[in-house]
């Protein structure tokens, strides 16, 4: 079957958010681009590598190329509303790639599906023909500061560290390994 490859290269939108309550959130990244829409999930662990990797890579840019890049995303930039609904999984994502389109001056981020067979370095950013399905979006840098700004904001909006052992501390607490056993509330 041939891959389905969607891309967006002026999204309206493209942002990361969650569905569920802290604690058992599923994590989602959302394209949008006139009137198509698609939501890939993935994990809170991949969320927060690409706004890090995001962040690191317009360093680079600027560093290398002497692009002009925002320091920060202008407060109006960052989108703080939810997810567009239906949200529905187009594929859970297992490899993403990150790049630097410089013809068009914009950061390329690529999700693709999770696939049976070990993904070949050759499919990511690339159109070839067999390989997993996949979501490209082309970022302005301003933009992909913005996507990276609220990506920490939606991965930090969940439970609350204890601040004993930094594992997360569930609404009737956990059993704290620092306090040999004793379960460990919020108001503790």
């Amino acid at each position: 079957m041939a891959r389905v490859i969607h891309v967006f290269r002026a999204p309206d939108r493209f942002i990361a958010g969650t569905v569920g309550q802290p604690g058992d959130r599923t994590f989602y990244l959302q394209a949008s681009e006139q009137s198509r829409l698609i939501s890939v999930a993935l994990e809170k662990q991949q969320v927060q590598v690409l706004a890090e990797r995001i962040g690191s890579l317009l360093e680079e840019v600027h560093r290398r190329f002497g692009t002009d890049v925002p320091d920060d995303a202008p407060p109006d930039d960052v989108d703080t509303q939810p997810l567009d609904v239906p949200v529905e999984e187009e594929f859970r994502v297992g490899t993403m790639g990150l790049g630097w389109d410089a013809e068009s001056k914009a950061v390329v981020v690529e999700l693709l599906a999770i696939s049976e067979e070990e993904v070949d370095e050759a499919v990511v950013l690339d159109d070839t023909e067999e390989g997993p399905d996949a979501v490209r979006v082309f970022l302005s840098p301003a933009a992909a500061r913005a996507f990276a700004e609220r990506a920490d904001r939606v991965v930090n909006a969940g439970r609350k560290p204890c601040p004993l052992c930094a594992e997360p501390l569930d609404p009737d607490g956990h059993i704290c390994p620092r306090q040999n056993g004793y379960r460990r509330t919020e108001e503790d």
